[in-house]
């Protein structure tokens, strides 16, 4: 299903999450009726039924009263008062039989209303107390069943509002629990082409070959953006392969010239064509100075070039102690000329897993520029140690500090500090750069840090194992 907008999207998730509080809603209403309804048709039982039996124990007393005065002083009057009260006492016994069909006293209570209606040709006083007697009992006996039976209807009442309450605990727990599934659906409904595009830029940021396929349904405002965003990986591949292309050749190139020109200041050096005056010889120094600090500048791209083109580290079981003491051979003219020495403080007891050509690349730079920007006749420090999780590398020198402006910004290519160097040589800034970008591959990082044996502290993390 092809989902046209966001906002369709959004509202259709939103209203899909929303039936099952509309179904709660609905089924409470229903519930709450039911209720309103059973508690206002038994309220009105209950009125009847206690108004009803309270009229049949009054009826009942006068029925009782107008027949003993009969007996006493009989006269048509009291007659007809006593078969009025007994008619109204059959009505009223009548609706209580009707409404509650399962009295049982009700076919006695006939029985003695039938006697009753004979109290004219009763001349026995007792035979009359002894019927009255049990007209009383009877009486008394309707009260409690008809009491059971409004006990009954009030339990059974009770039973169906629990019922109701435990159904509607059950429909609320389960319609929530649907509800928070949509809900959850909604939300990776939403997500999934958000992970998408965020899968899209970790690609392009990590310069893939290769980006994830393109989505075929999900909103056409997210779509726009994954379009976009090959587009601009397509772009950044173009651009990139320019500026590789551009460093490759315009290093490469410089080569050719730069080597006639060392060339002829050599010849001249050497007064091959013929013998220099000390103007002339000053000039060629120049010349070879300058020759050298070209020269120096073109390696420093073509490296970099290199780093740039090796995208995935070899990793490999690397000695330390041996790649240190390699790159303190390989500078030891320059640490000479300067009146510096090396002083290395090695855990040999570390084992690392490394590309060797990237940390050979790390420990070039670092060395060669705590040379450049230490101070003549001074120790340049390295520490290498281990903790749980990484082999750290200090690269130390006494020298003015970095300032704190700096050190953000030091890492980037073409940066470079204020401070001159020790052989006067303009640097290209690419050195510390190199180092952060080898130590990127590495996965690990350099930074600046502040310690209290040294000006000045480099220093590299890297993993301990892949």
């Amino acid at each position: 299903m092809q989902i046209r907008s966001l906002r369709q999207l959004v509202l259709g998730c939103y209203m899909v999450a929303l039936v099952p509080l509309i179904a709660l809603l609905w089924q409470s209403q229903q519930d709450f009726d039911d209720v309103s309804y059973i508690t206002t048709i038994n309220t009105q039982f209950f009125v009847s039924v206690a108004s009803e039996l309270r009229d049949l124990e009054l009826i009942g007393e006068d029925v009782e009263r107008l027949i003993k005065q009969y007996q006493v002083l009989p006269n048509p009057q009291l007659d007809e008062l006593a078969d009025f009260a007994i008619v109204r006492f059959e009505d009223k016994l009548a609706f209580l039989c009707d409404v509650l069909t399962d009295l049982a006293e009700c076919s006695i209570m006939q029985g003695h209303i039938s006697q009753l209606r004979d109290y004219a040709d009763f001349n026995d006083t007792l035979l009359v107390d002894s019927h009255l007697a049990r007209f009383s009992d009877s009486i008394e006996t309707v009260k409690e069943q008809v009491n059971e039976a409004v006990g009954f209807r009030i339990r059974d009442q009770q039973e169906y509002l629990d019922n109701i309450q435990r159904r509607q605990g059950w429909s609320t727990g389960l319609l929530v629990l649907m509800s928070l599934a949509l809900i959850l659906l909604a939300a990776s409904l939403i997500v999934k082409p958000v992970q998408k595009l965020q899968e899209i830029i970790h690609a392009i940021a990590a310069s893939s070959q290769k980006l994830p396929n393109k989505s075929s349904s999900a909103p056409k405002e997210l779509m726009a953006v994954e379009k976009d965003l090959f587009w601009l990986n397509d772009r950044i591949l173009q651009l990139e392969k320019v500026r590789t292309a551009l460093l490759r050749h315009a290093s490469h190139e410089l080569k050719t010239p730069l080597a006639s020109i060392k060339e002829g200041c050599a010849i001249l050096e050497n007064e091959v064509v013929g013998k220099l005056s000390p103007g002339q010889q000053e000039v060629v120094g120049l010349l070879n100075s300058s020759t050298e600090r070209l020269n120096m500048l073109v390696v420093k791209l073509l490296d970099y070039n290199a780093l740039l083109q090796q995208a995935e580290p070899s990793f490999e079981k690397l000695d330390i102690v041996d790649l240190v003491s390699e790159c303190v051979e390989q500078y030891q003219l320059l640490l000479n000329q300067n009146e510096q020495h090396i002083d290395s403080h090695i855990d040999e007891t570390i084992v690392l897993m490394s590309d060797e050509e990237l940390l050979r690349r790390i420990m070039d730079n670092l060395v060669s520029n705590a040379i450049a920007y230490a101070k003549k006749q001074s120790a340049i420090v390295v520490y290498v140690s281990q903790n749980e999780q990484h082999v750290v590398i200090d690269v130390c020198n006494d020298g003015k500090p970095i300032p704190d402006e700096l050190r953000d910004e030091i890492f980037e290519p073409f940066k470079r500090g204020k401070d001159k160097r020790n052989d006067m040589v303009i640097s290209a800034g690419l050195g510390l750069s190199i180092v952060a970008d080898c130590a990127r591959l590495l996965n690990g990082d350099v930074a600046i840090v502040d310690v209290e044996h040294a000006d000045v502290c480099f220093r590299v993390r890297l993993p301990r194992s892949q």
